[in-house]
């Protein structure tokens, strides 16, 4: 018998990479699978859902589940906490907050996180260091609305840290990008106007609204890595 939905994922993927259910092959049903490792139907939804967000089977409506054809490997991504980054290198992190207030949310953003421009929401901006250097500089929308009470203060706890720990999301985008410092990220990060940074843009949500957008310019030198 096999009972949780990490064995149940491990035996589907054995019998796919042993041709037991080769490439295209509609699988049973999530009942036939249930009763066959006589557990619940939810955990083998459960392990199901996981290969399908890894590419490995395709589900559809009423077609049921089938093996891809082309199996696709997508890279992991980790929101990370910066000062775990930091720590990782060897170096001391610490932050600053910079600016915290409530503002206006601006057409483009408003647009960008599906919320009404004009709607209030508070921006800050925190620069985090690494022995004392400018390590990243984190610019954030951030949607009360949608987080639990009270805040803390982010002057004590960084916003990053504090979101990564409390908030679950539901859905979110993200993009890399070299960039030119704006006037602002050269005065706070300590580079020349229009230095090459390493920028990363996130969009987070939660079912009923937008989380928070992030804009962290990295220092000079700075590189990601994942896994695939």
């Amino acid at each position: 018998m096999i009972s949780g939905w990490e064995e149940i994922r491990a035996e589907v993927l054995r019998r796919i990479r042993t041709r037991e259910w080769p490439a295209g092959e509609v699988i049973p049903t999530e009942e036939a699978l249930a009763l066959e490792f006589g557990c619940a139907r939810a955990t083998v939804n459960r392990a199901l859902r996981e290969l399908a967000q890894a590419g490995v089977v395709e589900r559809r409506r009423k077609a049921g589940t089938r093996v891809a054809l082309l199996p696709v490997r997508r890279a992991t991504l980790e929101i990370p906490v910066i000062r775990q980054e930091v720590q990782a290198r060897g170096q001391i992190h610490g932050f600053q907050l910079l600016r915290q207030e409530v503002l206006p949310l601006p057409v483009p953003m408003a647009s960008r996180l599906g919320l009404p421009a004009g709607m209030e929401l508070i921006y800050l901006e925190t620069l985090h260091l690494a022995d004392g250097a400018p390590f990243v500089f984190e610019a954030r929308w951030l949607n009360p609305a949608v987080l639990p009470q009270p805040l803390p203060d982010f002057g004590r706890v960084s916003v990053n840290e504090w979101l990564v720990t409390h908030v679950t999301y539901a859905s979110g985008d993200i993009a890399f990008s070299a960039a030119g410092a704006s006037p602002r990220e050269a005065e706070v990060m300590g580079v020349a106007e229009g230095a090459a940074l390493f920028v990363t843009e996130r969009s987070t949500f939660a079912p009923e609204a937008a989380i928070t957008f992030v804009r962290l310019a990295h220092a000079p030198g700075y590189r990601v890595q994942t896994v695939v």
